[in-house]
């Protein structure tokens, strides 16, 4: 696939979803960067923003198989990958049977994922990491493209089990979703309430995600656009001395190497996407906020300040000189 063909078929991909959740185009673009670099995706915000009704519309796009996991407290990791049962052959003989968990489908929806356990939690951890799972000691590997999109509610933390940083970053992107606008919202009221929301028409077929895939890992970086990415992590690293003064105050940890692996890769998903074969630094700016705001961490005296991820990813952002011009 060329990339005039890609750019055609993401379009389609857009417009479907589109039809069904309004009013969250950047939303949408940043969940298809998250498909299209392989990686996977967080997703937050409060309750009825439709973060559901997207994964759903997006499997039947792309013509995906789909399994949602709702996330509670009591949800034990085989309720996730699967776990061996007794069975009764035809000749009576009794044996282990192996049942498989919602994990092995395509897209996976871990629905506020901050309610389960660390360990069921960690359960998503080798599928996430290498889209396979592990059961009795036998591998099983996960059908391509194998995609996570969870999802969790920023505002009630009582009950919950905040993911630690090392789950977090095997996220590729966070992605913030916002209250729709009143004149969104009044599409919303009026598209919602007259009867069921019917789901998009696949408009692509899991060969052609694969071949979009492949092609975003063929997009060219420039040195001066790679560079540029490494002078946006160090700017947020607190031990580096060319960090922002901010960074150094309020952060106790930095984004580390998969934070520049996922501003890189989310760059050229976002080229592919607007049907370019090279990064600009445009992109990585673009990025930047979901690739980096799950990636730093606060120190005691960044809470006390009130200081935000996005804030310190922003103010260290526009400290970095300006590139002359976008190279090819």
């Amino acid at each position: 696939m060329d990339l005039d063909g890609a750019r055609a078929l993401l379009g389609r991909v857009r417009r479907a979803v589109g039809s069904v959740v309004l009013g969250q185009d950047a939303v949408v673009d940043q969940v298809l960067l998250c498909l299209l670099a392989g990686g996977h995706g967080l997703l937050e915000g409060v309750p009825g923003l439709g973060k559901t009704l997207l994964v759903r519309a997006l499997a039947h796009s792309m013509d995906l198989r789909f399994n949602r996991v709702q996330c509670t407290p009591d949800l034990m990791p085989g309720d996730i990958t699967g776990t061996r049962v007794v069975s009764e052959t035809p000749d009576g003989q009794r044996q282990f049977t192996l049942v498989k968990g919602p994990v092995f489908t395509q897209l996976l929806l871990a629905d506020e994922v901050n309610r389960a356990t660390p360990r069921t939690q960690s359960a998503l951890l080798e599928a996430m990491q290498e889209a396979q799972v592990t059961l009795h000691g036998e591998r099983h590997p996960l059908e391509e493209p194998f995609f996570v999109l969870a999802t969790q509610n920023p505002i009630e933390q009582e009950g919950t089990y905040p993911l630690p940083e090392a789950q977090l970053d095997r996220f590729l992107l966070k992605i913030l979703v916002p209250r729709p606008d009143p004149e969104t919202l009044l599409k919303i009221l009026g598209a919602t309430t007259a009867g069921p929301v019917p789901m998009p028409e696949p408009v692509a077929t899991t060969a052609e995600v694969l071949a979009v895939r492949r092609l975003v890992r063929e997009v060219l970086v420039a040195t001066p656009v790679l560079s540029h990415a490494t002078k946006m992590l160090a700017a947020l690293d607190p031990e580096d001395p060319k960090a922002h003064p901010d960074a150094r105050a309020c952060l106790r940890l930095g984004p580390g190497v998969r934070g520049g692996q996922a501003l890189v890769l989310a760059a050229k998903a976002r080229a592919v996407l607007d049907g370019r074969a090279h990064i600009a630094f445009e992109d990585l700016r673009a990025v930047a906020l979901p690739a980096l705001r799950h990636r730093v961490l606060l120190s005691f005296e960044g809470e006390a300040r009130g200081a935000t991820p996005d804030a310190l990813v922003s103010a260290a952002l526009k400290s970095l000189e300006e590139p002359a011009r976008d190279v090819p």
